[in-house]
Protein backbone atom coordinates (compact mmCIF):
# COMPACT_ATOMS: atom_id res chain seq x y z
CA UNK A 1 0.00 0.00 0.00
CA UNK A 2 1.39 3.35 -1.06
CA UNK A 3 1.55 6.55 0.99
CA UNK A 4 -1.53 7.98 -0.75
CA UNK A 5 -3.63 4.91 0.02
CA UNK A 6 -2.53 4.93 3.68
CA UNK A 7 -3.37 8.62 3.91
CA UNK A 8 -6.82 7.99 2.43
CA UNK A 9 -7.55 5.12 4.81
CA UNK A 10 -6.38 7.07 7.86
CA UNK A 11 -8.41 10.08 6.78
CA UNK A 12 -11.47 7.86 6.29
CA UNK A 13 -11.24 6.59 9.88
CA UNK A 14 -10.88 10.14 11.22
CA UNK A 15 -13.77 11.44 9.11
CA UNK A 16 -16.03 8.54 10.10
CA UNK A 17 -15.36 9.08 13.80
CA UNK A 18 -15.84 12.85 13.46
CA UNK A 19 -19.17 12.40 11.63
CA UNK A 20 -20.60 10.28 14.45
CA UNK A 21 -19.42 12.66 17.18
CA UNK A 22 -20.61 15.82 15.43
CA UNK A 23 -24.05 14.38 14.74
CA UNK A 24 -24.44 13.46 18.42
CA UNK A 25 -23.28 16.93 19.49
CA UNK A 26 -25.53 18.69 16.98
CA UNK A 27 -28.53 16.63 18.10
CA UNK A 28 -27.85 17.56 21.72
CA UNK A 29 -27.43 21.27 20.97
CA UNK A 30 -30.53 21.49 18.78
CA UNK A 31 -33.04 19.23 20.52
CA UNK A 32 -31.90 19.21 24.14
CA UNK A 33 -30.82 22.83 24.42
CA UNK A 34 -32.34 25.21 21.87
CA UNK A 35 -35.63 23.30 21.56
CA UNK A 36 -36.10 23.53 25.33
CA UNK A 37 -34.91 27.10 25.84
CA UNK A 38 -36.10 29.00 22.76
CA UNK A 39 -39.79 29.89 22.72
CA UNK A 40 -40.42 31.53 19.35
CA UNK A 41 -43.88 32.62 20.46
CA UNK A 42 -42.68 34.51 23.53
CA UNK A 43 -39.50 36.55 23.98
CA UNK A 44 -40.24 36.75 27.71
CA UNK A 45 -40.30 32.97 28.04
CA UNK A 46 -37.07 32.63 26.07
CA UNK A 47 -35.39 35.18 28.33
CA UNK A 48 -36.63 33.40 31.48
CA UNK A 49 -35.65 29.95 30.19
CA UNK A 50 -32.08 30.99 29.39
CA UNK A 51 -31.71 33.03 32.58
CA UNK A 52 -32.69 30.04 34.73
CA UNK A 53 -30.77 27.47 32.66
CA UNK A 54 -27.54 29.26 31.82
CA UNK A 55 -25.47 26.11 32.44
CA UNK A 56 -27.53 24.18 29.87
CA UNK A 57 -27.21 27.07 27.41
CA UNK A 58 -23.43 27.07 27.90
CA UNK A 59 -23.32 23.31 27.30
CA UNK A 60 -25.14 23.89 24.01
CA UNK A 61 -22.61 26.53 22.99
CA UNK A 62 -19.72 24.24 23.91
CA UNK A 63 -21.27 21.46 21.83
CA UNK A 64 -21.59 23.85 18.88
CA UNK A 65 -17.98 24.98 19.11
CA UNK A 66 -16.70 21.40 19.33
CA UNK A 67 -18.90 20.48 16.38
CA UNK A 68 -17.38 23.24 14.26
CA UNK A 69 -13.86 22.20 15.23
CA UNK A 70 -14.60 18.60 14.21
CA UNK A 71 -16.25 19.86 11.01
CA UNK A 72 -12.81 21.01 9.92
CA UNK A 73 -11.56 17.45 10.44
CA UNK A 74 -14.43 16.16 8.29
CA UNK A 75 -13.86 18.76 5.56
CA UNK A 76 -10.08 18.40 5.38
CA UNK A 77 -10.24 14.61 5.69
CA UNK A 78 -12.86 14.27 2.96
CA UNK A 79 -10.76 16.49 0.71
CA UNK A 80 -7.70 14.27 1.25
CA UNK A 81 -9.73 11.13 0.50
CA UNK A 82 -11.33 12.47 -2.67
CA UNK A 83 -8.48 14.56 -4.09
CA UNK A 84 -6.85 11.63 -5.95
CA UNK A 85 -10.19 10.87 -7.63
CA UNK A 86 -11.27 14.41 -8.49
CA UNK A 87 -9.15 17.36 -7.43
CA UNK A 88 -11.65 19.82 -8.88
CA UNK A 89 -14.72 18.54 -7.01
CA UNK A 90 -12.73 18.01 -3.83
CA UNK A 91 -11.47 21.60 -3.95
CA UNK A 92 -14.96 23.03 -4.50
CA UNK A 93 -16.27 20.93 -1.63
CA UNK A 94 -13.43 22.07 0.62
CA UNK A 95 -13.97 25.75 -0.16
CA UNK A 96 -17.76 25.79 0.21
CA UNK A 97 -17.75 23.75 3.42
CA UNK A 98 -15.10 25.98 4.99
CA UNK A 99 -17.20 29.05 4.17
CA UNK A 100 -20.20 27.37 5.83
CA UNK A 101 -18.20 26.49 8.94
CA UNK A 102 -16.85 30.03 9.22
CA UNK A 103 -20.37 31.50 9.01
CA UNK A 104 -21.90 29.29 11.69
CA UNK A 105 -18.85 29.59 13.95
CA UNK A 106 -19.15 33.39 13.91
CA UNK A 107 -22.87 33.14 14.68
CA UNK A 108 -22.17 30.77 17.59
CA UNK A 109 -19.62 33.16 19.04
CA UNK A 110 -22.06 36.03 18.66
CA UNK A 111 -24.59 33.98 20.66
CA UNK A 112 -22.45 34.54 23.76
CA UNK A 113 -24.06 38.01 23.68
CA UNK A 114 -27.25 36.33 24.94
CA UNK A 115 -25.49 35.27 28.13
CA UNK A 116 -24.53 38.88 28.76
CA UNK A 117 -28.14 40.01 28.40
CA UNK A 118 -29.42 37.49 30.96
CA UNK A 119 -26.50 37.92 33.38
CA UNK A 120 -28.30 40.43 35.59
CA UNK A 121 -25.29 42.75 35.62
CA UNK A 122 -25.87 46.14 37.26
CA UNK A 123 -25.39 48.09 34.04
CA UNK A 124 -28.27 46.18 32.44
CA UNK A 125 -30.70 47.87 34.82
CA UNK A 126 -30.63 50.82 32.44
CA UNK A 127 -32.72 48.71 30.03
CA UNK A 128 -36.39 47.92 30.63
CA UNK A 129 -37.19 44.20 30.89
CA UNK A 130 -39.18 44.29 27.66
CA UNK A 131 -36.19 45.76 25.82
CA UNK A 132 -33.83 43.06 27.12
CA UNK A 133 -36.31 40.41 26.04
CA UNK A 134 -36.56 41.97 22.58
CA UNK A 135 -32.75 42.01 22.31
CA UNK A 136 -32.68 38.30 23.20
CA UNK A 137 -35.20 37.57 20.47
CA UNK A 138 -33.17 39.57 17.95
CA UNK A 139 -30.04 37.61 18.89
CA UNK A 140 -31.90 34.31 18.47
CA UNK A 141 -33.24 35.40 15.08
CA UNK A 142 -29.74 36.46 13.98
CA UNK A 143 -28.42 33.07 15.09
CA UNK A 144 -31.05 31.28 13.01
CA UNK A 145 -30.40 33.53 10.00
CA UNK A 146 -26.70 32.69 10.14
CA UNK A 147 -27.41 28.99 10.23
CA UNK A 148 -29.90 29.27 7.38
CA UNK A 149 -27.29 31.06 5.28
CA UNK A 150 -24.75 28.39 6.16
CA UNK A 151 -27.06 25.68 4.78
CA UNK A 152 -26.50 27.02 1.26
CA UNK A 153 -22.73 26.61 1.41
CA UNK A 154 -23.07 23.35 3.32
CA UNK A 155 -25.32 21.96 0.58
CA UNK A 156 -23.00 23.11 -2.20
CA UNK A 157 -19.90 21.69 -0.53
CA UNK A 158 -21.55 18.45 0.52
CA UNK A 159 -23.00 18.09 -2.96
CA UNK A 160 -19.58 18.47 -4.58
CA UNK A 161 -18.15 15.88 -2.22
CA UNK A 162 -21.05 13.50 -2.90
CA UNK A 163 -20.55 13.71 -6.67
CA UNK A 164 -16.90 12.87 -6.12
CA UNK A 165 -17.90 10.00 -3.81
CA UNK A 166 -20.24 8.71 -6.51
CA UNK A 167 -17.72 8.90 -9.32
CA UNK A 168 -14.84 7.49 -7.29
CA UNK A 169 -16.81 4.41 -6.10
CA UNK A 170 -14.97 4.67 -2.77
CA UNK A 171 -18.33 4.13 -1.05
CA UNK A 172 -21.54 2.51 -2.38
CA UNK A 173 -22.97 4.64 -5.15
CA UNK A 174 -26.48 4.47 -3.70
CA UNK A 175 -25.17 6.06 -0.49
CA UNK A 176 -23.43 8.82 -2.43
CA UNK A 177 -26.61 9.50 -4.42
CA UNK A 178 -28.64 9.69 -1.21
CA UNK A 179 -26.12 12.19 0.14
CA UNK A 180 -26.39 14.27 -3.02
CA UNK A 181 -30.18 14.42 -2.63
CA UNK A 182 -29.79 15.51 0.97
CA UNK A 183 -27.24 18.15 -0.02
CA UNK A 184 -29.57 19.63 -2.65
CA UNK A 185 -32.43 19.80 -0.15
CA UNK A 186 -30.20 21.46 2.46
CA UNK A 187 -29.05 24.11 -0.02
CA UNK A 188 -32.62 24.70 -1.22
CA UNK A 189 -33.80 25.25 2.36
CA UNK A 190 -31.87 28.54 2.45
CA UNK A 191 -34.07 29.98 -0.30
CA UNK A 192 -37.23 28.62 1.32
CA UNK A 193 -36.33 30.37 4.58
CA UNK A 194 -35.44 33.55 2.71
CA UNK A 195 -38.39 33.82 0.34
CA UNK A 196 -41.14 31.94 2.17
CA UNK A 197 -40.53 31.97 5.94
CA UNK A 198 -44.06 30.67 6.52
CA UNK A 199 -42.95 27.34 5.01
CA UNK A 200 -40.18 26.89 7.57
CA UNK A 201 -42.27 24.57 9.75
CA UNK A 202 -42.94 22.38 6.73
CA UNK A 203 -39.32 22.33 5.60
CA UNK A 204 -38.00 21.41 9.02
CA UNK A 205 -37.05 18.81 9.86
CA UNK A 206 -38.23 16.81 6.85
CA UNK A 207 -35.76 18.12 4.28
CA UNK A 208 -32.81 17.43 6.59
CA UNK A 209 -33.61 13.76 7.13
CA UNK A 210 -31.75 12.60 3.97
CA UNK A 211 -28.53 14.46 4.77
CA UNK A 212 -28.71 13.49 8.42
CA UNK A 213 -29.09 9.80 7.70
CA UNK A 214 -26.41 10.01 5.01
CA UNK A 215 -23.85 11.46 7.42
CA UNK A 216 -24.58 8.87 10.11
CA UNK A 217 -24.43 5.92 7.69
CA UNK A 218 -21.30 7.34 6.02
CA UNK A 219 -19.70 7.80 9.42
CA UNK A 220 -20.23 4.16 10.35
CA UNK A 221 -19.17 3.01 6.87
CA UNK A 222 -15.89 4.92 6.90
CA UNK A 223 -15.12 3.94 10.47
CA UNK A 224 -15.91 0.23 10.07
CA UNK A 225 -15.34 -0.44 6.36
CA UNK A 226 -13.13 2.40 5.19
CA UNK A 227 -12.93 3.38 1.53
CA UNK A 228 -12.99 0.89 -1.35
CA UNK A 229 -9.84 1.85 -3.19
CA UNK A 230 -9.29 0.34 -6.66
CA UNK A 231 -6.60 -2.27 -6.96
CA UNK A 232 -5.15 -0.37 -9.87
CA UNK A 233 -5.16 3.36 -9.13
CA UNK A 234 -6.62 5.67 -11.69
CA UNK A 235 -7.42 9.34 -11.83
CA UNK A 236 -10.57 10.91 -13.13
CA UNK A 237 -10.44 13.89 -15.39
CA UNK A 238 -9.85 17.29 -13.81
CA UNK A 239 -13.47 18.25 -14.50
CA UNK A 240 -14.66 15.52 -12.10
Amino acid sequence: MGATERMQRNAAAAVGCAYLITNALAYFAEFHVRAKLFDYQSAANTFANIATSQHLFRLGLAADLLTFALDVVIIAGTYLILRPASRCLATFGLAWRLIETAIVAVMALDTFHILTLVSGADYLRAFPAAQLQAMIRMAVDAHNAGYNTGFLFFGLGSGAFCIAWYRSRYIPRVLAAWGLLGSVLAAASTFVYTMSPALADIVEPTCFIPIGTFEIILGFWLLLRGVRLPTRRYALSEGG
